[in-house]
């Protein structure tokens, strides 16, 4: 109760002192983005927004504008923050997996906008950067397209910690939360704009410690304190195609999250009642953010943004994590209030989050480079569409999933293609009418996937995207070989599918071997 009656008074606040700015104002606003990872995007309005209490992301909806249909670029975490930082597809950095993303010097809108005389600060996870990650993920990467069907990640599993009054879970993150809070507050006495940008690492799933230092997320973590957020009677119950009709590619997916063997209801309800409540305290986190701003007077000439890299599928489709174009993993949230903002704006248009670079370039009144793949939102906030496509184009070229996939949403429709696009079949879903992307239309409405195509193919060449995706694989998974010398079939053993890999190790080797001189 005394939470609601805050963010009243906060709503009141701002009404009565965000005035005398707007977009075409020569003032220069600060801009505050808070960044989450694995955040499913449909929790931001009805009626994902009824399943867990998130209030101060409802207070972003009702006094700001609410993006209903944006996705991420790529459903992985590094190759998504590529894309967000760099204003380029996936494909333009070659930004194929966890390890392989843009170079150190690569110029970020926050560079630029630390060029034009802001006062910058990233905190928390940036994670964008060639190098990174565990050497499972990578070679989990690497050699997708081998014909072995190993589990890389462990069973989702669930874990309460704390008590009623643990709010503090993920203690890293309240530690960034803190230091963004303590310096707006010091900004407070700047003259000079700010801009500043909090990763966040809940709600992706945390470590499960039993599995190893490389082990990948799949513990699901709160306390009750969070749970108590969650209301379990709208929590949704996804439904599942019998594995023998799944996609080849999901159903990979699916083997290789370690999700294809049986789970009880109140395991998955569990798991989708313990991501929410994750949800929850990311929530808390963005507050602490806004009670920053709003405490100092800055509230009034900040334009903040909230958004994730992707989302989290927790259960649907039978798989948790991203790394799928399924809505779950690509539909990210994306939030936005400031001056000149209408209250309650709702826009069903596509976006991604390659059009974060050109709308921070002309908030700040920075011309945008050129080669960028995103366009300025600041168009949509005003009523036009300005020169925008219709469409937005999400890529993945990483592990858990045995090709390239590519992912264009115009209108009702979701079009995913894979690969070279004739060996792999693709996927058509009209989610106006199938929101739980259960048929796959594209066998039977073979004009709209061509219509489709030929519009995927002019935003990208994916063929040969698929091909250069194949190759790098190759000849990053022979230099690792070659690094290793004799240690080769003991370390290769013991990546994260050892217990699958033991059950065959000589056949497994044999099946890289085959990869490998099949490859021209």
């Amino acid at each position: 109760m005394m939470c609601e009656l805050y963010l009243v008074a906060l709503v009141v606040f701002y009404q009565n002192t965000v005035q005398g700015f707007n977009l075409t104002s020569t003032t220069r606003p600060n801009i505050v983005m808070v960044m989450s990872d694995a955040f499913d995007g449909r929790l931001t309005f009805p009626p994902g927004k009824d399943a867990v209490q998130l209030p101060y992301i409802n207070y972003m909806r009702q006094l700001g504008a609410t993006f209903l249909n944006s996705y991420t670029n790529s459903p992985i975490c590094c190759p998504s923050r590529a894309a967000m930082w760099s204003g380029r597809f996936a494909h333009l950095t070659q930004s194929w997996n966890n390890y392989k993303c843009l170079d150190h010097n690569a110029t970020t809108w926050m560079d630029q906008l630390q060029q034009s005389g802001y006062r910058t600060l990233g905190l928390g996870k940036l994670d964008f950067t060639s190098g990174g990650h565990s050497v499972s993920n990578r070679v989990e990467a690497w050699t997708r397209d081998v014909r072995f069907l190993l589990h890389q990640e462990g069973r989702p599993v669930v874990d309460l910690v704390g008590n009623a009054s643990t709010v503090r879970v993920m203690t890293h993150d309240w530690q960034n939360t803190d230091m963004a809070s303590e310096w707006i507050r010091r900004s407070a006495t700047q003259s000079q704009p700010f801009a500043l940008y909090l990763g966040l690492n809940l709600p992706h799933p945390y470590k499960t410690d039993s599995l190893g230092p490389d082990a990948g997320g799949s513990t699901f973590r709160t306390s009750p304190y969070w749970l108590k957020k969650v209301s379990y009677e709208h929590i949704s119950m996804p439904k599942w195609l019998p594995l023998s009709e799944v996609h080849p590619v999901d159903y990979y997916s699916t083997v290789t999250k370690n999700c294809s063997s049986s789970f009880s209801l109140e395991e998955i309800r569990n798991i989708r009642a313990y991501y929410y409540a994750m949800c929850a305290e990311t929530d808390s986190m963005l507050g602490e953010v806004i009670s920053a701003l709003r405490d100092t007077g800055l509230l009034n000439n900040t334009v903040l943004l909230f958004t994730s890299d992707h989302g989290e599928l927790a259960m649907e489709h039978r798989q948790f994590y991203k790394m799928s174009m399924f809505e779950g993993s690509s539909h990210v949230p994306l939030l936005m209030m400031g001056p000149g903002i209408k209250s309650g704006l709702q826009i069903s248009q596509p976006v991604s989050l390659v059009d974060i670079y050109p709308t921070v370039m002309e908030l700040a009144g920075i011309p945008s480079p050129g080669g960028l793949s995103g366009y300025s939102l600041l168009s949509l906030l005003s009523g036009s569409n300005g020169s925008r496509p219709g469409w937005v184009l999400s890529e993945y070229h990483g592990c858990n999933a045995n090709a390239s996939t590519y992912m264009l949403r115009l209108g009702q429709w979701k079009y995913i293609a894979y690969a070279d696009g004739t060996t792999i079949p693709p996927q058509l879903f009209d989610l106006s009418k199938d929101k739980d992307e259960l048929k796959n239309l594209a066998s039977s409405l073979p004009e709209v996937v061509r219509h489709l195509d030929l519009l995927l193919r002019s935003a990208v060449d994916y063929p040969s995207v698929s091909k250069e995706v194949h190759l790098y694989n190759r000849q990053e998974f022979l230099s690792w070989r070659q690094s290793l010398g004799g240690n080769y079939s003991q370390v290769i053993a013991n990546l994260r599918w050892y217990l699958d890999w033991q059950k065959d190790p000589q056949g497994n080797e044999k099946a890289i071997e085959d990869w490998l001189v099949g490859i021209q």
